[in-house]
């Protein structure tokens, strides 16, 4: 089979989709450049500060600008968060006090926040704290408005979750429209509960974020889009300002918060990542996008097709069989830039329940905004694919995939 040619002509029917997302990258570009000349950044903004960080006049400018991209009142972006899990588990504690009830109205969270909230047993947790979790699941991919009115119309409840990207499952990422109504439906029956998203991968894939609709505050990692693949690590808050001082002060101590933690002179890579991530996202989207439409003619099953509307930069693949997404996700090992000689094998790793194979060839290690392919041994044995930094590297680590996946 000639992989190139089925690629370009994927190329001439992708057209289409390939413009809208130019279209995507104007408005984000346009956002981001006005938001770095408002707060006028300079180039003292890349000093860097040691021991405890006091007056880093570059962190703070950093904060005003993701504050002006996603329309809060407040903003902590840090290189403190180790991970966005890290950054939604300080939220959580930071929000939640012992007796009040956890909501996740999204069906279950992502597997690293499992020992987080306590679902996996860990002295550590939420639940050994004696903070209540409930779950609503998903309905055909929607949020069951019905059954989270009546939960709250009989239960006080001080936080609902929401996580709009897949995570290792197999439903649909959630959009903005659906987050609108939640939130509304949320606000009429519970004015005072606190809606949290977890917004990782979603970035600058549509044109409103969660806080413009209502939530109260909205999480992220910068080693995914917004770092731009120049972020070495860290993760961002940002929402109404009461809470966003709650979580800052849960990342360093009480009474000092926000303004403890020195930048050790990582401003830079923020500040760069951030003004291209506009540009690696619309790769990464493109990416996707040439991944469903060529594993689709190759008679897999893709999640969500090449023509769906995107909400975040994952690409499903499943495979239904362990052979084949080991292979797979082999194939973009070994299509990667660092340790293409690598093999990636399925390992225990730390979080997890089951096994996960994961291909990260990547200049910052997990990130995810790069070319990454991952998933858990476990049926339906579905590739979890995000990243590009640029659309042709992309392409690249497809044909390489996709001829692992062949090869007899």
């Amino acid at each position: 089979m000639n992989i190139e040619k089925l690629i370009e002509e994927a190329e001439l029917n992708l057209s289409k989709q390939f413009k809208n997302i130019d279209e995507l990258e104007f408005f984000y570009s346009k956002k981001v450049i006005d938001a770095f000349k408002n707060n006028n950044v300079s180039e003292s903004c890349f000093n860097s500060t040691t021991g405890y960080g006091y007056n880093d006049l570059g962190r703070e400018t950093l904060e005003k600008i993701f504050t002006e991209i996603f329309k809060s009142e407040d903003a902590l972006v840090r290189n403190q968060f180790v991970s966005g899990s890290h950054a939604l588990s300080t939220t959580l504690f930071a929000l939640l006090r012992p007796g009040d009830t956890l909501l996740s109205v999204s069906g279950l969270p992502y597997d690293t926040l499992h020992e987080v909230i306590g679902i996996v047993d860990n002295p550590s947790s939420l639940k050994s704290f004696n903070i209540n979790y409930e779950q609503i699941d998903l309905i055909d991919n929607d949020f069951d408005y019905d059954k989270i009115k009546e939960f709250l119309s009989n239960n006080k409840v001080k936080l609902i979750e929401i996580q709009r990207s897949k995570g290792y499952s197999t439903r649909e990422s959630i959009n903005i429209k659906k987050i609108e109504k939640v939130v509304k439906l949320v606000k009429e029956v519970s004015k005072d509960t606190i809606i949290m998203i977890d917004n990782c991968y979603c970035e600058f894939t549509e044109r409103i974020n969660p806080i413009e609709v209502g939530a109260d505050i909205v999480v992220g990692s910068l080693i995914k889009n917004l770092g731009g693949g120049i972020a070495p690590n860290g993760a961002y808050v940002v929402g109404k300002h009461e809470l966003i001082e709650l979580v800052g002060e849960r990342l360093t101590l009480p009474g000092e918060g926000r303004e403890v933690g020195p930048t050790l002179g990582i401003n830079r890579n923020l500040y760069q990542g951030l003004f291209l991530a506009p540009s690696v996202v619309a790769s990464a989207l493109k990416t996707a996008i040439l991944t469903s439409y060529v594993l689709e003619k190759l008679g897999y099953e893709v999640s969500p097709k090449y023509n769906d509307e995107r909400v975040d930069i994952v690409q499903n693949i499943i495979f239904r069989d362990p052979d084949k997404l080991i292979k797979y996700t082999q194939g973009i090992q070994f299509g990667s830039p660092i340790d293409s000689n690598v093999t990636p094998l399925p390992w225990d790793m730390p979080g997890y329940k089951d096994q996960v194979i994961m291909a990260a060839g990547t200049f910052t290690q997990g990130s995810s905004i790069e070319l990454s392919c991952d998933g858990p041994i476990r049926e339906p044995y579905i590739a979890y694919q995000q990243g590009a930094l640029t659309y042709t590297y992309g392409k690249l680590g497809l044909i390489s995939a996709i001829k692992n996946l062949l090869d007899k």
